[in-house]
C-alpha cells in the first residue's frame, strides 16, 4: 500500500516540537496579543506594558494626521483595489506616492510595492539573469536572501561590514557580467550601518552595482530621514534604494527607487509586484502622511536621536554589550538562549515589551535581546525601562 502525501507531511510537522518545548516552559516569547495601537505604551492581557520592541522608529501609527489620511482614503476609494498595480490596481495616490518617493530619496524613478520583503523580492531576481552575480552581507536580512535564491544568478557572501572580505568576493567574479552588491543600510538585529563609503569605493574598482535596503534607515539617518546613501552623500553612487512602510511610514507596504530605466523594466517583469494585490488606499495614504510629516516635522527624528544617545550611555555603563551598534536599534548581547528566554519574560512581567534574538537565528553564543527606541519614548518611560532592565539583568548575572 501506498502511504499518502498527506500522512507524510502530517508526520513531518508533528516531529516539530521546539516551539511547545518553550511554551512547557512558560517562557514563550513569540506572537503576544496586542489589545491596543502600536505606541510607546500598549495592553497586553489587559496589562499596560512600555514596547521598545517596535519598529515605528518615528512613532507616527497613532499621528493624528496619518489617521486622518487613512480614513479619508478609504472614504474615497474603499478598502481595496481587488487586483495587482499591472492591471486594475493603481491609484492616483499610488502614482503621487511614488514620485514623491523618487524625490524624497533623490531618484528619477519609484515603485510601489504591497510588502518591504516583496520589494526585495521583486527587485533582485528580475534585474540579474543567469550569468551574473548577487553579493550579499551574511546578515542581511531575510527578503534580500529570499529575493537571491529566487534568481538564477550566482550568490556570494562576504563577512558582515568586512570591506577586505567584500573585495575578495569581487575578486572571484567574472569580469564583464553583472554585479549586485545588496546591504541594509542599517541592519535591523545589530544596530550598525553598513560601510557605504568603501562598498561604493570596490563597487567604482571591480565595476559593479549597488542595491541599498533602507527598511530600518529611512526616517532615521540621512538628511530630514533620507537613509543611507543621504547620510554619506552617496544617493548618486546607489544604483537601486529599496525601503519599506512598516517602519517609519506607520503604514504597510514597499517601494524601489532608481533610474527611470531601471524602473520601467522591473516595472513590467517583477512577478512580486504584477502577480500581487496593489497596497491598500489606507496603507498608501498613511504613508503619504507620514513621509510629509518626516520632510515638514524634524523634531521627531531629533528626539529619536535623543533617546537614543540617551539610553545607548545608559546600557554602555551598566555594563551590556551592545556590539557595534550606533542607531535606536539597540543589542544587548546575552549569549545564552535560556538567560534571554527568561529576561524577555521577567522584563515583560515588570511592565517592559523587548525582543529576543535565539538560536538558530543567531549562534547560542551571540544571543541578544533586541531592544529599538522611537521618538515618542518620554523621559519617564526611558527610565522606568531601564531600571527594570537593570534589575532583571543583575538577577541572569547578566551584569554585575
Amino acid at each position: 500500500m501506498i502511504e499518502s502525501n498527506t500522512n507524510i507531511m502530517r508526520k513531518r510537522f508533528a516531529q516539530y516540537r521546539e516551539p511547545q518545548q518553550i511554551q512547557e516552559k512558560g517562557l514563550y516569547p513569540y506572537y503576544r496579543v496586542i489589545e491596543s495601537e502600536q505606541d510607546t505604551e500598549v495592553l497586553i492581557n489587559g496589562k499596560k506594558v512600555l514596547m521598545f520592541g517596535s519598529n515605528s522608529y518615528l512613532g507616527l501609527t497613532s499621528h493624528p494626521k496619518v489617521k486622518e489620511a487613512a480614513k479619508a482614503a478609504i472614504d474615497k476609494y474603499g478598502t481595496g483595489c481587488a487586483g495587482s498595480r499591472f492591471l486594475n490596481g493603481t491609484l492616483d495616490i499610488h502614482i503621487e506616492l511614488e514620485e514623491k518617493l523618487a524625490g524624497f530619496v533623490g531618484k528619477d524613478g519609484a515603485l510601489v510595492y504591497s510588502t518591504g520583503f516583496q520589494s526585495n523580492l521583486g527587485a533582485i531576481p528580475t534585474v540579474t539573469t543567469r550569468n551574473d552575480y548577487i553579493i550579499l552581507d551574511e546578515l542581511n536580512h531575510a527578503s534580500i536572501i529570499e529575493g537571491a535564491r529566487l534568481s538564477f544568478a550566482k550568490t556570494l557572501k562576504f563577512k558582515h561590514n568586512d570591506m577586505q572580505s567584500l573585495e575578495k568576493v569581487l575578486q572571484r567574479c567574472e569580469p564583464g557580467v553583472l554585479k549586485l552588491i545588496v546591504v541594509d543600510g542599517i541592519f535591523s538585529m545589530e544596530g550598525d550601518i553598513a560601510n557605504l563609503p568603501e562598498i561604493v569605493r570596490l563597487a567604482k574598482q571591480y565595476n559593479a552595482n549597488i542595491m541599498v535596503d533602507d527598511a530600518h534607515s529611512l526616517g532615521v539617518i540621512g538628511e530630514q530621514g533620507r537613509g543611507i546613501s543621504s547620510h554619506f552623500g552617496l544617493t548618486d553612487e546607489v544604483d537601486i534604494i529599496m525601503g519599506t512602510f512598516s517602519k517609519s511610514l506607520a503604514s504597510i507596504g514597499g517601494f524601489l527607487a532608481a533610474d527611470k530605466d531601471t524602473i520601467n523594466f522591473i516595472k513590467h517583469n517583477s512577478r512580486s509586484l504584477i502577480f500581487s494585490a496593489s497596497a491598500t488606499p489606507a496603507a498608501t495614504a498613511s504613508a503619504l502622511a507620514a513621509l510629509e510629516i518626516m520632510k515638514t516635522e524634524p523634531q521627531h527624528i531629533e528626539q529619536l536621536w535623543k533617546n537614543t544617545n540617551f539610553c545607548m550611555k545608559e546600557f554602555r555603563d551598566m555594563g551590556f554589550d551592545t556590539g557595534h551598534a550606533c542607531t535606536p536599534i539597540i543589542p544587548l548581547l546575552i549569549r545564552d538562549n535560556v538567560k534571554t528566554y527568561c529576561f524577555t519574560k521577567m522584563v515583560l512581567d515588570e511592565g517592559v515589551f523587548v525582543n529576543p534574538v535565539v538560536s538558530p537565528a543567531v549562534p547560542n553564543d551571540s544571543t541578544l535581546i533586541r531592544f529599538s527606541l522611537m521618538a515618542t519614548h518620554t523621559q519617564q518611560q526611558l527610565d522606568f525601562a531601564l531600571e527594570k532592565m537593570r534589575k532583571i539583568a543583575r538577577q541572569l548575572d547578566i551584569i554585575k
